[in-house]
């Protein structure tokens, strides 16, 4: 009888193992890429640093959003850092001192440093999810508040240190924490240079979540696990509407809507509204309002 048990799990190993592709990802100098069946850990890692974010990480980050932005395996993106901390913000040294004396080389930096914690990651395709394990500072709230989903230890130290030696918060922070938390709290902790725990951060809304720290991968695997579930299509349209019309008026918004919702229908291969209605209508097999329709025709 153990040996039919035994022969079973095998041939299941066996079968899994063929369905999931080995991938080569290319290989960077500062980011590591981990995969968990369409999960992609996409990882700063400079830890004897604390992650800091040299010109060379920018760079690479630049390339490995770019490279998962259009890889068909990968359902879901989790941006963390390697060690105990997210990222200590910008490379003081290297980022700042490193290129005062090369404006072509700080230009370049700049560009790469915008373009992945910003304009790419905030324009991902597929969910985005901030699992904040440890420090994060300055520089490094653009990230987060570039994800879609954050969710960080509640151990985690968040801080905007930058007025502590005599600047204002780098690049687009000022913008991005005016976004995320109220006008009080955006201004508190940018001049006072208070640092924040992970619970705080949740409370005044950096975050989604602040669990404790043995959980914190569980918990964001919980998420990325469920927005597998949901129609891709219907996913990523919803979360580019919501974030397109926070600059708009009512009337610019109503014509924005009714268009992204007419252009989800003609670019879902899925079907999914077909398959949503048809299951809740016909089969009477679940309720929108408790849960959400099987996705059976996956491509």
């Amino acid at each position: 009888m153990s040996t039919k048990k035994t022969e079973k799990k095998t041939r299941k190993k066996s079968v899994r193992r063929k369905i999931e592709p080995k991938i080569k990802d290319p290989a960077f100098e500062t980011v590591k890429i981990k995969r968990d069946k369409g999960v992609t850990f996409l990882i700063m890692n400079r830890p004897e640093k604390r992650n800091a974010m040299s010109p060379q990480l920018h760079m690479d980050m630049n390339d490995a959003v770019d490279y998962l932005a259009i890889d068909p395996l990968t359902d879901v993106l989790v941006v963390t850092g390697a060690g105990k901390a997210f990222s200590a913000g910008q490379d003081i040294k290297l980022y700042f001192r490193g290129t005062a004396d090369d404006p072509a080389a700080r230009a370049k930096a700049r560009r790469a440093s915008n373009a992945w914690r910003w304009q790419k990651l905030s324009r991902f395709p597929k969910p985005t999810i901030a699992m904040v394990n440890g420090f994060c500072f300055g520089g490094a709230f653009t990230q987060v508040c570039a994800c879609d989903f954050a969710i960080a230890s509640n151990t985690a130290t968040f801080g905007l240190s930058e007025v502590n030696w005599g600047i204002i918060p780098g690049g687009i922070v000022s913008w991005n924490v005016g976004q995320v938390m109220n006008y009080r709290n955006a201004v508190y902790y940018s001049t006072t240079g208070e640092p924040f725990n992970g619970k705080r951060a949740m409370e005044i809304g950096m975050v989604n979540k602040a669990v404790p720290a043995g959980k914190l991968k569980a918990e964001v695997m919980k998420l990325a696990r469920l927005m597998q579930e949901k129609s891709p299509a219907a996913v990523r349209y919803t979360k580019e509407a919501i974030r397109a019309v926070r600059f708009m008026n009512e009337p610019e918004a109503a014509d924005y809507l009714n268009a992204k919702s007419d252009a989800l229908k003609h670019v879902d291969k899925e079907d999914s509204r077909g398959q949503g209605m048809s299951q809740f209508l016909d089969e009477k097999s679940y309720r929108p309002g408790l849960g959400h329709f099987e996705r059976r025709n996956k491509k």
